[in-house]
């Protein structure tokens, strides 16, 4: 469960979730760097949820657990707004993992976040008493997210806050109408993508709820990024990653303006473009043990 915001899960017929991103990502690599990109285009984006977390939490946490943590945005996040703490950052992938240690030593946190490599659908690691449990786009990713949720009420301390995070929908970077093919190309790309299940994610209350926290707040956060070389460095990558996924499923026409604005040396490329916008729509529940 290598995440933090968007990856792109399907469900089958009995109900498990699947994490796409291998094979539509190009492996760990190529998560990490869209995960990378991603948070280079939002910017402030995991401050300002930590920010939110810091009002609900009832003191001061001591111990935070970032479960799925990716490349460690949300676990850099968290250890700035909470300088008495000490972040554990849990994720399956050695790769990810690394990318974490790496961020942390930048950041001068390194004192501060530890790794511990788990795979949450086979055990949840030995982590008690935490203060704060932050689950950035982790939860869809795992077979059983009701016992994912019961052991994270379990790992909690009395008062403790978990934090749910979830992308309401993919992120969307181009104009109406870019001014190749016909216009609304990004519309028809999304909802190729809704049809193949990606992240696709419930509401998380009623789940919360039944492994018994109580839910202390919900919110949404709008992020965007405006023009930039982050926008079009994410943009680009996000987008050659749909064209691989959606090869077969968009007309001709769309597959032909996708590999026209994805031609770099073409001089509307998503990459010499200045009318691009990182738009993204995310909900965040906050649940409290009582």
């Amino acid at each position: 469960m290598t995440t933090q915001h968007h990856h792109l899960s399907g469900q089958d017929q009995h109900g498990h979730r699947h994490d796409h991103s291998h094979e539509d990502y190009g492996g760990k690599a190529g998560v990490a760097e869209l995960l990378e990109l991603e948070a280079a285009a939002l910017g402030t984006y995991s401050d300002e949820i930590a920010a939110w977390a810091a009002e609900l939490v009832a003191a001061a946490p001591r111990t935070i657990v970032d479960l799925g943590c990716g490349t460690g945005a949300g676990s850099i996040a968290l250890a700035r707004r909470f300088p008495s703490a000490e972040v554990t950052a849990v994720d399956n992938s050695p790769h990810m993992l690394e990318r974490v240690r790496e961020a942390a030593a930048r950041h001068r946190l390194a004192s501060r976040i530890r790794t511990v490599p788990a795979d949450l659908d086979e055990e949840w690691p030995g982590i008690r008493e935490a203060d704060l449990v932050w689950a950035a786009s982790s939860l869809h990713e795992v077979a059983r997210p009701d016992r994912i949720l019961a052991d994270a009420f379990s790992s909690l301390a009395s008062n403790g806050l978990l934090v749910a995070i979830e992308m309401d929908t993919l992120p969307r970077f181009l104009p109406h109408d870019v001014g190749l093919g016909a216009p609304g190309l990004e519309l028809r790309c999304h909802e190729a993508l809704a049809r193949a299940g990606w992240n696709a994610h419930p509401d998380w209350r009623l789940p919360l709820e039944r492994a018994g926290f109580r839910i202390a707040a919900q919110r949404s956060f709008t992020p965007e990024a405006r023009p930039g070389e982050a926008a079009g460095r994410y943009a680009d990558a996000f987008l050659a990653r749909v064209r691989r996924a959606l090869d077969g499923e968009l007309s001709a026409a769309d597959r032909r303006t996708l590999d026209h604005l994805l031609d770099a040396d073409n001089p509307d490329a998503l990459l010499n473009r200045n009318d691009l916008a990182v738009r993204v729509s995310s909900t965040a529940w906050a649940a409290r043990r009582p």
